[in-house]
C-alpha cells in the first residue's frame, strides 16, 4: 500500500510498526501496522496479511513492538474549564492520553450568561477552576470559539443548568413559571445548537437545586430534541442516592432523552457495598428502554470545595459570603448543628466527620498551611470549634478552598467500573498545592491498577471504557471521521503506551506528578506528546455535537 509522499514530505504521516491495537470497541487485542495520513488514520494492517506499508520519504516510523496503541481517551467528567484555555500549558489530560474532556459539568460553568451571572457564577465555582481574571463569554458559541483557537486536545461542552435558571428565575427557591420554563428553554435550545452536546445539572448546588422534577423534564425534552445528554449531579450521593438516582433515570424515561450518570461512585458509609443496588436501577431501566450511561473515577477519596460542604440555605441569596459574614455566635452554632448533628443538605445529608475532610488547595497564600490538614486537625490544633475553622476559612479564601473527601467503598468502585455502560471520568480539579490526584492520573490508574494489577478490567474492556464508550455517548463515534475507535477512515487521535509500566504517577502525597509509561499522544494526527514529553503542538477545538 503507498502512502502519500506529499503528506510524508510535510511530516503528516506516521507509521506504527508492529503495534498491539485495542481499537476501542472490545474486541481481541492483535498486532499491526497502522498508518496515519494528516488527521485520519488510513491503514491498518495485521501483521498476518501479505500487505506492506511503504513508508515514503520524510514519513515518521515508529516501532511500536510491545506497545499499545489506542483510540485517544475521553475524559466524561472535567473540570477544566478554564485551564483548556492555556494552551499546551495544559498537561494533566494529554500526558495521560485523553483526547476529550467533557466541560460544563456540574450544573454551573462559563456559557450561557449574562453581566448578571458572569459577575457571579465564576466566584461560585472559583475552586473548581481558579478565578479567571476576566470573563467575557456570555454565549456558548463564544465559548466554543475561544476553545477553538486555544486548547491542545480536543473539548466538549455542556449546557450548565443552573446559569440558566440563575438568568431566568435568579436565586429564588421556588418551581419556575411556565414563562420561565420557557424562557430557560429557549436559551438552553440556542446553546445546543451552537454545538453543546446536551445539558449538566448540578443538584446539590444553588439555584439549580431548586428545580423540581416537572422543570428538570421540560429542559430535558429540549436536549432529547436536539440529539443531546443529561449529565445530572444528583440531588444527594448520602442515604438518599438510591431514590436521587431513581429521580434522574425517571426524567430519561418520560422524556425520552438519554441519561448519564456522572461521578456515580456511592460514597458515604450509608452506601458502603450498595453498587448492586445502584446497578439494578441501571439495568431496568436499560431494559426497558431508557438511554442510560454512568462514569466513575478509580480511587476512594471524593474532591470538592469546603464551602460545598455548607447548608445550601445559606448560599441562597446568591452571596454565600455575605452570608457567612453576617453570622453571629448563634448562627454560626445554627450551622454546626445542621453539619455535625442533623447532616445538612452540603454534606448528602449525612453528619460531618471532620477527620474526613483535608485541605487540599488554597487561593489565598496566607492560609497554605492548612494545606494537606484535616479540619479536624486544624481545630485540634488552634483550639477552635470544627465549624468555626470552616466557615472562618472559607471567608478569608473567598469561598476557594479545596477539599478532599476521605469517603470511598472499594467494592463499589470495582463493581460499578465493571458495567458495561460506565466510562471513565477523572471528576478532577487542578487548581490546589495538593489537589486530588485524580486529576492527572486516572487514565493511567485504571490501565495500571485496575486492569494490570489487579485484572478487575481486561485491556480490551478498560479501553471501550475509556474511548469506545465515550465516543459513543458524545455521539462522536458517527460520521466518516469517527472518534474513539481504531479503523481505516477514524480521526487519528491516538495514545501509544505500555501495557507493562504504565501507571498513575500522581499521588496524594504528589498529586502533580506525570503519570508513567504514556508514550506519545496524537491529536487529530498532530503529535501533542512523544516520548512523554508535551511537544507544545496545539491541535485541539471545541467539538460540537454530531447531527
Amino acid at each position: 500500500m503507498l502512502l502519500s509522499a506529499e503528506k510524508a514530505a510535510a511530516g503528516l504521516v506516521r507509521v506504527y510498526r508492529s503495534a498491539t491495537v485495542v481499537d476501542g470497541s472490545g474486541a481481541p487485542r492483535f498486532t499491526a501496522d497502522v498508518a496515519v495520513e494528516g488527521a485520519r488514520i488510513v491503514a491498518v494492517v495485521p501483521e498476518r496479511e501479505d500487505a506492506q506499508l511503504e513508508l515514503p520519504e520524510g514519513g515518521v516510523e515508529v516501532e511500536a513492538s510491545g506497545l499499545v496503541l489506542a483510540p485517544g481517551f475521553i475524559d466524561m467528567h472535567a473540570h477544566s474549564d478554564l485551564a483548556v484555555l492555556s494552551g499546551a500549558a495544559h498537561d494533566a489530560k494529554i500526558r495521560q492520553g485523553v483526547t476529550c474532556e467533557v466541560l460544563g459539568q456540574d450544573g454551573l460553568g462559563y456559557a450561557p450568561l449574562d453581566d448578571a451571572t458572569a459577575a457571579v457564577i465564576p466566584a461560585q465555582i472559583a475552586g473548581w477552576n481558579g478565578l479567571p481574571t476576566t470573563v467575557p463569554w456570555r454565549s456558548m458559541s463564544d465559548l466554543l470559539a475561544e476553545i477553538d483557537a486555544a486548547a491542545v486536545a480536543n473539548a466538549a461542552v455542556l449546557v450548565p443548568q443552573g446559569n440558566l435558571r440563575m438568568m431566568v428565575v435568579g436565586h429564588e427557591n421556588r418551581a419556575a413559571t411556565a414563562e420561565e420554563i420557557e424562557a430557560m428553554a429557549a436559551l438552553l435550545g440556542e446553546a445546543l445548537d451552537a454545538g453543546a452536546f446536551g445539558m449538566s445539572s448540578g443538584l446539590t448546588y444553588t439555584p439549580g437545586m431548586y428545580a423540581d422534577t416537572a422543570e428538570l423534564e421540560a429542559l430535558c425534552r429540549v436536549v432529547a430534541e436536539r440529539g443531546g445528554y443529561w449529565a445530572p449531579h444528583t440531588r444527594s450521593y448520602g442515604a438518599a442516592a438510591l431514590d436521587a438516582y431513581r429521580e434522574a433515570v425517571e426524567i430519561g424515561r418520560r422524556t425520552g432523552c438519554p441519561v448519564h450518570l456522572t461521578h456515580a461512585t456511592m460514597n458515604f458509609a450509608p452506601n458502603r457495598g450498595r453498587a448492586d443496588e445502584l446497578l439494578e436501577i441501571v439495568d431496568a431501566a436499560i431494559a426497558d428502554g431508557v438511554d442510560v450511561t454512568l462514569d466513575t473515577y478509580p480511587y476512594l477519596p471524593g474532591a470538592t470545595t469546603l464551602s460545598a460542604l455548607l447548608p445550601s440555605r445559606l448560599a441562597a441569596s446568591g452571596d454565600l459570603l455575605a452570608a457567612i459574614a453576617g453570622l453571629d455566635a448563634e448562627g454560626r452554632e445554627a450551622v454546626r448543628v445542621e453539619l455535625e448533628e442533623l447532616g445538612c443538605d452540603g454534606f448528602h445529608g449525612e453528619r460531618a466527620d471532620w477527620s474526613a475532610i483535608q485541605i487540599s488547595g488554597t487561593a489565598n497564600p496566607a492560609l497554605a498551611g492548612l494545606v494537606g490538614r484535616t479540619v479536624a486537625e486544624i481545630a485540634n490544633d488552634s483550639g477552635r470549634r470544627a465549624v468555626d475553622v470552616v466557615l472562618d476559612t472559607i471567608l478569608e479564601d473567598a469561598g476557594a478552598t479545596g477539599v478532599l473527601m476521605h469517603i470511598g467503598d472499594e467494592d463499589n468502585v470495582r463493581a460499578i467500573m465493571r458495567h458495561p455502560r460506565h466510562s471513565g471520568g477523572s471528576d478532577g480539579i487542578l487548581i490546589g498545592a495538593r489537589p486530588h490526584p485524580r486529576g492527572r492520573g486516572t487514565f493511567a490508574r485504571y490501565l495500571g491498577h485496575y486492569v494490570r494489577e489487579l485484572g478487575v478490567l481486561t485491556l480490551e474492556e478498560a479501553v471501550r471504557h475509556l474511548s469506545g464508550n465515550p465516543a459513543a455517548r458524545l455521539g462522536l463515534d458517527r460520521g466518516d471521521a469517527p472518534r474513539g475507535i481504531i479503523r481505516v477512515g477514524a480521526t487519528a487521535d491516538l495514545v501509544l503506551f505500555d501495557p507493562l509500566t504504565v501507571a498513575a504517577g500522581a499521588t496524594f502525597e504528589e498529586p502533580h506528578r506525570p503519570p508513567i509509561g504514556v508514550h506519545e499522544v496524537l491529536v487529530a494526527g498532530v503529535p501533542v506528546v512523544l516520548d512523554g514529553v508535551v511537544t507544545g503542538a496545539v491541535a485541539g477545538r471545541a467539538l460540537r455535537l454530531p447531527p
